[in-house]
């Protein structure tokens, strides 16, 4: 019996060297960790953030781990439009001439409960969490089934999709339970061009949307001990605590994997 290439190189699944990644939200926790990580790995990467210092920050990262001919380009700009989707695609292609893979890391958090939150509040949380994804899942897609590229597209959702939250949390719960099915119709949608769309759905992780978790805030801590108290690992997580999984989603080594969201939460979801 023949002895694939696979079983006989099993890492050669996890070879990202030369493929394209477009990460928006690349100055956040998440969005830096994967473009660390792709770059060691030889990926070539367009960084888009809305943060023109933190992005630059972010750049300077990967150009010092860069390996195997891996570059940046950096896109000021949010996907607050079909158009800003665009110029992030389009600037990729202008620097690279293809894209295979999609990182969909920005994300935002107004915790309020629902008494109290304004209704612009509320909708700013879902036009990032879920208008943007949406708008470059548009802009990548309809690039990858034109061009017959079976791209892979990743979301950042979060044990919220599936749980609620005492801590005013009404905004946020509901932009991740639509980032899952969101994952999960695009997967079926795009199925058949050989594309695949998964999610990543962490726990508390340490990132600039949970620094209110370690202040004083009563709320704030309430939500730290609680979450603590119930992971069986015993801590929150690190951006680190990502990048397996990351890679796993990213690479050929997932190629029959789709439509899922991964939970990466120290245990949280399975008591």
């Amino acid at each position: 019996m023949t002895i694939s290439e696979p079983l006989r190189n099993p890492l050669s699944l996890l070879d990202v060297s030369g493929r394209v990644a477009v990460i928006t939200g690349a100055s956040g926790a998440f969005g830096r960790a994967c473009a660390l990580a792709l770059a060691a790995l030889g990926a070539r990467l367009a960084l888009a953030s809305g943060s023109a210092d933190e992005l630059e920050a972010v750049a300077a990262e990967v150009a010092e781990v860069a390996r195997d001919g891996a570059r940046a380009v950096t896109i000021l700009r949010r996907p607050d439009s079909l158009a800003d989707a665009e110029h992030i695609r389009d600037r990729a292609l202008e620097a690279f001439g293809r894209i295979d893979q999609l990182v969909i890391a920005s994300g935002t958090n107004r915790p309020a409960f629902i008494q109290d939150q304004p209704p612009e509040d509320w909708q700013h949380v879902m036009d990032v969490n879920v208008r943007g994804p949406w708008l470059m899942a548009k802009a990548v897609g309809s690039w990858w089934i034109a061009n017959r590229v079976r791209g892979k597209m990743l979301m950042m959702s979060s044990v919220r999709g599936r749980h609620g939250n005492y801590s005013g949390y009404t905004a946020y719960c509901t932009s991740k339970g639509a980032t899952d099915a969101l994952t999960r119709v695009l997967a079926t949608e795009w199925g058949q061009y050989g594309i695949t769309v998964n999610a990543i759905a962490p726990t508390v992780f340490r990132s600039k949307l949970t620094a209110w978790m370690w202040s004083e805030d009563e709320v704030g801590q309430a939500t730290r001990r609680r979450s603590l108290s119930r992971t069986p690992l015993g801590r929150l997580g690190e951006p680190e605590d990502l990048i397996g999984m990351a890679l796993y989603l990213l690479s050929p080594a997932s190629d029959f994997c789709t439509g899922q969201v991964m939970y990466v939460d120290g245990g949280y979801t399975a008591g």
